[in-house]
């Protein structure tokens, strides 16, 4: 439940937008106090002594209100001890604190729960209503938009036009053709027009007493934050939470790329036994973004299996997760998820699950014309010295005469040979057909 405060707060945010409500007391956080108690003495004792403004950017709590109140209590209860003071005005922030032998025992008591000692986590249904809220966020794009957007690539006019009310949806996209002829590349662009738009994402979410880590530095990118002024550190915390809760991070909406490494269980929530904590699957990872599933059917698990996981998530747009301890939990599922795959869709998937994907597109081998338009952008980019004689020769005689197939990945990967075999023979890299030979013999392999 979002606390009448925070929902008053919510509803003053800009109509389709989100900013995390400012933390001004424990009420506001969802959080036992106990458990917040517990938190500040795990991260002293990992942490050793520590001033009352290190532990509140710490656990992304402001210190006025919230966290001095936490370190009363701990006082009181003589979990931990002043041991010094940087002097100045400041109260509890300025002093230095140290976990006494009896918080030293609490401490182990909890860290046998979780060893969890980070940002304090959101709870589960706040993110969930903050995930629906920042959902009609997202921007939509037009046929002038697209041309921008897919400006360096050439794409045949029919596939083009289907691309742009694919990413309008929102929902999936089946890509499926030949390889090298784009269909990662044009996924790419879609991840940078998501890239260009930001959201809040939590740190971590709270859930029956368990924590599930939800950002990550290798798939969430930050993004610039105007409500901490540009600080860092401790001022650029207190900044940020008299403005808004800084359990929350501003982050580019993600762009998450799986491949042969995905797993069924990495669709659902992860548990370390060690730490004992969870870490969020790909897709929650991915929510208000773009989830690409890169090589589908190349994956260690049976492709109809992954499809079978989808099911509900695509049709209801709803995932369920559990816990080990065997409760499922509803979490909104706002992902645009890319299919991308060269392998026959027949061999995939079955008539059932290619309805529920709401637009399946074809991303067919380029045309002469677009062969060649391609080719002379790679060679100006490249600096290969272009002619459309060396073009004509390397299409006929290595390509129709050999009954090849054109693949939009070609041009640049020749262009590369070329560029190899040129600084070998300390010559300029040009589209003579000597060059073009050696290139084609050194790259092509008959199958």
């Amino acid at each position: 439940m979002i606390r009448p405060q925070q929902q008053a707060q919510q509803s003053s945010a800009p109509v389709g937008g989100f900013s995390p409500p400012p933390v001004t007391s424990l009420d506001d956080t969802g959080l036992s106090p106990l458990w917040l108690q517990d938190l500040i003495l795990k991260v002293l004792y990992f942490r050793g002594y520590m001033t009352g403004f290190k532990i509140a950017e710490e656990i992304c709590l402001p210190l006025s209100g919230v966290t001095d109140q936490l370190l009363s209590a701990l006082k009181q209860e003589k979990f931990i001890e002043v041991k010094s003071s940087q002097g100045g005005l400041g109260g509890d922030g300025a002093y230095n604190f140290g976990i006494t032998s009896a918080g030293i025992l609490r401490a182990r008591e909890a860290l046998d729960r979780s060893q969890y000692a980070g940002p304090a986590p959101v709870p589960f249904d706040v993110y969930n209503e903050a995930i629906r809220r920042q959902k009609s966020g997202r921007m939509t794009v037009t046929a002038r938009s697209m041309r921008q957007l897919l400006s360096k690539m050439i794409i045949g006019e029919g596939i083009f036009q289907r691309l742009g009310p694919a990413l309008n949806s929102g929902s999936s996209i089946f890509m499926y053709g030949p390889p090298g002829n784009g269909k990662t590349s044009i996924a790419r662009a879609f991840g940078n027009l998501v890239l260009s738009q930001s959201m809040y994402i939590p740190y971590a979410l709270y859930l029956d007493g368990q924590v599930i880590k939800v950002y990550d530095a290798v798939s969430h990118s930050i993004a610039p934050d105007d409500t901490t002024g540009g600080g860092t550190g401790n001022t650029g915390a207190l900044r940020a939470s008299s403005r808004r809760d800084p359990r929350w991070v501003k982050i580019r909406r993600p762009f998450i790329v799986v491949g042969g490494e995905l797993t069924l269980e990495g669709l659902d929530l992860v548990f370390d036994d060690t730490t004992k904590v969870y870490e969020a699957p790909f897709q929650v990872k991915a929510n208000g973004g773009i989830l690409l599933i890169d090589d589908f059917g190349r994956q260690q698990v049976r492709p109809r299996d992954l499809l079978n996981r989808w099911i509900v998530p695509l049709e209801n747009r709803v995932d369920y997760l559990r816990l080990h301890t065997g409760r499922k939990v509803e979490v909104p599922f706002d992902v645009l998820i890319v299919f991308s795959t060269n392998l026959p869709p027949k061999d995939l998937v079955d008539e059932a699950f290619l309805r529920r994907l709401r637009h399946k597109i074809e991303v067919t081998d380029p045309s002469f014309e677009e062969y060649r338009e391609i080719f002379k952008r790679v060679a100006l980019d490249k600096k290969v010295e272009y002619n459309d004689q060396g073009l004509a020769y390397l299409l006929q005689e290595w390509y129709i005469k050999r009954n090849r197939k054109l693949r939009a990945s070609h041009p640049r990967d020749l262009c590369d040979q070329i560029i190899d075999i040129a600084a070998y023979l300390s010559v300029a890299p040009a589209m003579s057909r000597e060059m073009i030979d050696n290139a084609c013999k050194a790259y092509f392999v008959d199958i």
